[in-house]
């Protein structure tokens, strides 16, 4: 089955798109990459997503237009796609685009509430495409007692289980999120969390001091210096020691986050608080892989690879601050093509997969992973 998987994420920079094919069931499914294609997100609406996400206040009618107006991107991405590739998808899979999620509940209105939110009509893309579209894959895990995330596990332990040892398979969007897969590791044996920033705080940084989305390749990271002092404050953030299952976003690593580390640098050179921000990534990534993972398996050296995938590949010095962090640990830091997945197509892929296990009424969520009571079938379906 051709089935197309679609993702945004919270770095709001554009849409990623996979075509693959997909045959057998559960974990035992078979997943080839066919085609992956990444498209922008005109300026003025990523502007608009980014003022929305965890925004205390906003117009209710702007938010049914931006969902509306999602599916019509998304929609628009995957005929592209399927253009380029000269291909025909079966299915599509659509993670849409998150503009809340609180994993834990707390109090509202005389109740302890968990949600979360993501955008982008699925009901406009089966529409636009004439074939069916899985889509809000979160609230399941949700109403099953888990935190709705990290979902991607169920396609790294579909890929990257391995009999002789243990892999850690990081992925580095504008959150970090890693899956850590013991040798001959059953389901339950995963652990899955969000490890904290991925390039999250280093793109708001770069903005605010350089009128650049992004820190291309870490050149202004790489003719800078961490401020120590500084790292040592913010690590001192509940988040990065708070035990798994957890998850994150830029409700815990947004804009006041971001307000923070710019006080706390004061008028450092600018090239250091970008390095500061990324050494951040590199140095939480560390204390997630020696807190909360190596404890897993004796021996620890079991653990021989680290594959890290997402744009965070692309930025050279967050790359050599995370292979200096696991130097100690002795793991051989590799990217997923390295192993035949395009980094930066590998969430896309994974909704792709999750959308197949639907389709087929099977569950796909970790709930190792993701702290739920039991297994879940994700996703709302809407037909063409």
């Amino acid at each position: 089955m051709i089935v197309a998987g679609v993702m945004s994420g919270t770095s709001a920079d554009g849409i990623n798109v996979a075509l693959t094919r997909i045959q057998g069931r559960g974990f035992r499914s078979r997943l080839e990459l066919l085609a992956h294609y990444q498209f922008p997100y005109p300026a003025e609406v990523r502007r608009t997503i980014l003022a929305t996400m965890n925004a205390s206040s906003a117009s209710v009618p702007d938010l049914s237009r931006l969902n509306f107006l999602l599916g019509e991107l998304y929609a628009d991405a995957l005929r592209a796609a399927q253009r380029r590739a000269r291909l025909e998808c079966q299915l599509v899979g659509c993670h849409g685009q998150t503009i809340y999620h609180q994993g834990s509940a707390k109090p509202f209105l005389g109740r302890r509430i968990a949600c979360t939110w993501q955008t982008g009509e699925g009901a406009i893309i089966a529409a636009r495409l004439g074939v069916p579209v899985v889509s809000d894959f979160r609230p399941a895990d949700m109403a099953a007692g888990g935190k709705g995330a990290p979902l991607v596990p169920f396609l790294d332990y579909a890929l990257y289980r391995h009999r002789r040892y243990g892999r850690i398979v990081q992925n580095l969007g504008g959150i970090g999120n890693l899956t850590a897969i013991p040798p001959r590791a059953e389901p339950d044996d995963v652990v899955a969390f969000d490890t904290g920033p991925g390039n999250m705080v280093v793109d708001a940084v770069t903005e605010h001091l350089f009128g650049k989305p992004f820190d291309r390749n870490g050149r202004l990271a790489a003719r800078g210096e961490p401020i120590d002092r500084v790292l040592r404050e913010l690590l001192r953030n509940m988040y990065f020691r708070q035990k798994p299952p957890k998850t994150a976003g830029r409700e815990q690593f947004g804009r006041e986050f971001v307000r923070e580390l710019l006080r706390l640098c004061r008028r450092a050179d600018e090239n250091d608080v970008v390095a500061t921000a990324t050494a951040l990534t590199a140095r939480s990534i560390g204390i997630a892989v020696r807190k909360f993972v190596l404890p897993l398996v004796e021996p620890p050296a079991r653990f021989r690879e680290f594959v890290v995938s997402g744009g965070g590949t692309k930025n050279a010095t967050l790359m050599a601050m995370i292979r200096e962090e696991l130097a100690p640990l002795k793991m051989r830091v590799r990217t997923t093509d390295d192993l035949g997945m395009p980094s930066e197509a590998k969430e896309a892929a994974a909704f792709a997969l999750l959308a197949y296990q639907t389709w087929r009424r099977l569950p796909s969520n970790v709930p190792s992973a993701t702290g739920a009571e039991r297994l879940a079938i994700l996703g709302k379906v809407s037909y063409a």
